[in-house]
């Protein structure tokens, strides 16, 4: 681990490498798991604003989903995360015609009928940042539907760090983004 201003970071997030690899996973971080999406507080009114101009973008299962508990729910954990359908997929997904996931904020996003590109914490994946009173750890969150994201990322040489460069500048800032890259070739160089 290692400190920038307020974040505690992994040496993971430099060393391990990720590209997801949809074609092989097929989306499944927005299916797999118990729980929906992370939310930061400062995110929920911004769902509360764009959820309906969302829906078209959703399955019917989504939309009553998001009917019924909202744009938002508190977790088992008491953090606020995106609604589930029947305890499955997001809320905020639906599916292609191949059966790929894909989430219904970020096509919304593209296609210009919202301005919030999804939340952070979906940018951010595999990278996960914990809140403490006095800092903010950022992690490497190893998920075993990934592993297709692993080998790409080891095939193209592509650094966690470097897979969720915008991501982590939407997050932390680029001035803080480019001391995080002076850390990785500081400790490249070391390697070598």
């Amino acid at each position: 681990m290692f400190q920038l201003e307020n974040t505690l970071i992994s040496e993971e997030i430099l060393e391990e490498a990720f590209m997801c690899d949809l074609e092989a996973c097929k989306g499944a971080c927005c299916v797999e798991g118990t729980a929906g999406a992370p939310l930061e507080p400062s995110e929920l009114p911004i769902l509360d604003q764009i959820y309906t101009a969302v829906f078209p973008y959703l399955p019917e299962a989504g939309k009553a989903a998001l009917e019924a508990q909202g744009p938002y729910v508190k977790g088992a954990d008491g953090d606020w995360e995106t609604p589930l359908v029947d305890g499955k997929e997001c809320a905020y997904t639906f599916f292609d015609d191949t059966g790929k996931a894909h989430c219904g904020i970020e096509r919304a996003y593209k296609d210009g009928a919202v301005d919030w590109p999804k939340p952070v914490s979906c940018h951010l994946y595999p990278v996960r940042v914990q809140k403490y009173a006095a800092f903010e750890a950022v992690n490497y969150h190893r998920w075993n539907i990934c592993s297709a994201a692993c080998s790409l990322g080891k095939k193209n040489a592509m650094p966690i760090y470097q897979f969720t460069k915008a991501a982590l500048i939407r997050k932390f800032g680029e001035d803080w983004y480019n001391d995080l890259e002076g850390v990785a070739k500081e400790l490249q160089k070391q390697k070598q």
